[in-house]
């Protein structure tokens, strides 16, 4: 009997267990999230007033809109259901930002108008997101406060459109600063833990057991 046909020789081989066939997308989600936030944040705060304030544009379509949809599709072949639909979203969100700042807010009746515009997209996406912030209570404390923050931004910033209150929006263009902040922080812990070096930055525990 040859040794491949020899089941007695050695003691059954355990499966291995299932690897991801891709990098978690995940940190550069985040990234591409926190980096057009900041712009965009940076411009409501009144901090670009020596800029054009639409440095954020073109990364809107760029960065947190076509990398954040591709870390959506990604996080479908991962079989994560929480970031495909997160990034994928977000990633909409930032594409249809760009395309309403390019096409429609030039065409706008006037400036309240377009207030308004805005207003109605980030009361919106605050719906969906206040449902996205409690499932993110079951991943980390990292995750969680991006989704908290990021709620938080966009309330201010809706309430702030509606009103045409600019020291409402600059309010919330500073929280926008801490949320992409926060979402910086995130993907820095994802990246630095995914290589399994000695740095590990902590995440914190879900503040929900999934069940």
């Amino acid at each position: 009997m040859s040794v491949s046909e020899d089941r007695t020789a050695q003691p059954a081989v355990q499966p291995a267990a299932a690897v991801s066939p891709i990098a978690d997308p995940a940190p550069l989600g985040l990234a591409a999230f926190a980096l057009t936030t900041f712009l965009l944040s940076a411009a409501n705060a009144k901090w670009m007033n020596a800029a054009t304030g639409d440095a954020w544009l073109g990364y809107a379509l760029g960065y947190g809109g076509l990398i954040q949809l591709l870390a959506g599709m990604w996080e479908f072949r991962n079989r994560n259901v929480f970031g495909a639909t997160a990034f994928s979203t977000y990633g909409g969100f930032w594409i249809g930002l760009f395309l309403w700042a390019r096409f429609v807010a030039p065409t706008a009746a006037s400036p309240t108008a377009a207030q308004h515009d805005i207003a109605w997209i980030l009361l919106a996406f605050a719906i969906f997101n206040t449902y996205m912030m409690l499932l993110s209570a079951q991943v980390n404390m990292a995750v969680f406060a991006v989704f908290l923050t990021l709620e938080l931004t966009e309330i201010i910033l809706f309430i702030g459109n509606f009103a045409g209150s600019t020291g409402t929006v600059q309010l919330g263009g500073y929280v926008g600063v801490l949320t992409a902040l926060v979402a910086w922080y995130t993907s820095f812990a994802g990246v630095a833990n995914g290589i399994g070096g000695r740095l590990q930055v902590p995440v914190g525990r879900p503040l929900l057991a999934a069940a």
